[in-house]
């Protein structure tokens, strides 16, 4: 674990002294300044991950450091140090954002817990805050219940117990990145760090430092030490989405950490030990990647341990309906609307879609439909849709002229039938749902459909 770094304020030279050598003692790095005006240059120059003040000081104090600091968002934990006269001060103080007090003369055991506590609790807030984030960016759960998507479910339950390397290969929109979450949500790492980086959305030189972090002075604009997203995922997961678009060196050095399971930070010389999962997602063909020199193949292979695929939006037949109901529902109470859901012609308009978008396709045109409709039934005219492909007319001349008729009464006639089996099946079941739809051999969820379609509820 890397040494913490902890500066002490405060304008007497021995007392600063009697904390740095407790400190010390218990395996921390220490920078000392003699108020709150050298703290913050301090601050500027190195990581501090944790601040020890004096309450009261010359030029700035720490009353006055602390609230500089959190008005430039600045969340270093501080204690306040403080005398037993002036206890009140301090609590005053953390109602302006202190993490703890302690007292002078200080007690080596009560400054330890004091020190453990605000680390921790540091900890816990900043992974919240990166939770948080990581939350407010989804869009949404796994829906749907498809063959190809109870497949996919499979593989999830199979590896996620594993430290197996994961590749997610399928279409943009698929949903990716939600099978990694739901690897690591169900894996012995869920208590730990889910952490995403998009490698095609971010040049090869700063994805570097993103990912091994860098020391102070390393390169130009590196004022102090960063911590890169391997040392964050620790103990938890690393998402590495569209690895084909990763520089062809960095995938050397990303093989390199698989292999030994350890980093340097860029302008460092120390290792440091890692234990991380690695999920990789592409939207390419990896083989044609490793053919057009996009993908090494040495790193797929180690990626490709087990490999899942996700089926693109056209082919997961009723999902399509389910997952439109879903978003629907979402955006409409958004915006205030009442849900009334879609109408049959949609339904079969959504049905008959490629969707090259996939579900976030799907998602965006439900949230323009909620718009447009204002709150009403969605049809047709609310989807910006084209069929999959249009029947070409035949080329042959009808034997008269009334096959359009001919076909338009068959239709009428099919419906009248469904209709009145429909029914039957619905008297004969008490009007019990899953019962009749069962006699019917279809799905409960399409017989709901049919008696909207018929107004036989």
């Amino acid at each position: 674990m890397k040494q913490k770094n902890i500066l002490i304020v405060d304008d007497e030279a021995k007392m600063r002294r009697i904390l740095e050598i407790m400190l010390l003692q218990m395996d921390f790095n220490v920078y000392q300044a003699g108020d709150g005006i050298e703290a913050l240059q301090c601050i500027k120059e190195q990581e501090v991950d944790l601040l020890i003040t004096d309450l009261q000081m010359p030029n700035l104090d720490g009353l006055e450091l602390l609230k500089h600091l959190r008005a430039e968002n600045n969340n270093i934990p501080v204690i306040m140090v403080t005398a037993h006269g002036s206890v009140e001060s301090a609590v005053s103080a953390m109602q302006y954002g202190a993490s703890d007090y302690i007292l002078r003369p200080f007690d080596l055991e009560a400054v330890e817990a004091s020190v453990h506590r605000a680390l921790k609790f540091a900890q816990v807030k900043q992974e919240n805050n990166y939770l948080r984030n990581e939350v407010d960016a989804g869009w949404g759960e796994f829906i749907g219940n498809s063959p190809a998507m109870q497949k996919v479910y499979t593989l999830i339950q199979q590896v996620a117990p594993t430290k197996t390397s994961v590749l997610i290969q399928g279409e943009t929109g698929t949903g990716k990145e939600l099978v990694a979450r739901a690897i690591h949500r169900a894996s012995p790492r869920k208590e730990q760090l889910f952490v995403a980086i998009n490698c095609a959305a971010i040049p090869a030189d700063i994805l570097e430092s993103e990912l091994f972090g860098y020391k102070k002075g390393a390169f130009t604009g590196a004022f102090k030490d960063k911590v890169g997203k391997f040392e964050l995922a620790k103990g938890g997961t690393l998402f590495l989405d569209e690895i084909t678009e990763m520089d062809i060196n960095l995938q050397a050095k990303l093989l390199r950490v698989l292999q030994e399971r350890q980093i340097e930070r860029l302008g460092s010389n120390t290792s440091i030990q890692i234990d991380i999962r690695i999920i990789a997602a592409s939207n390419r063909n990896p083989e044609q990647a490793i053919s057009e020199k996009k993908l090494r193949e040495d790193l797929f292979y180690r990626l490709n341990v087990f490999n899942i695929e996700l089926p693109p939006l056209h082919k997961r037949g009723q999902d399509i309906i389910i997952l439109a109901e879903h978003f629907l529902q979402q955006h409409t109470k958004e915006f205030g609307f009442p849900y009334n859901g879609l109408s049959p012609a949609a339904i079969q308009s959504l049905l008959d879609y490629n969707w090259p978008g996939n579900v976030r396709e799907l998602e965006n045109m439900m949230e323009r439909a909620a718009v447009i409709s204002g709150g009403k039934i969605i049809t047709p005219q609310h989807l910006p849709l084209s069929p999959k492909q249009s029947i070409a007319p035949s080329t042959e001349s009808p034997s008269n002229g009334n096959s359009f008729q001919e076909s338009h009464d068959l239709n009428q006639h099919v419906e009248q039938l469904e209709r009145q089996l429909i029914q039957n099946a619905l008297q004969q079941t008490n009007n019990n749902k899953a019962k009749a739809a069962a006699q019917l051999k279809i799905s409960e969820r399409s017989l709901w459909y049919k008696i909207k379609k018929y107004s036989l509820s």
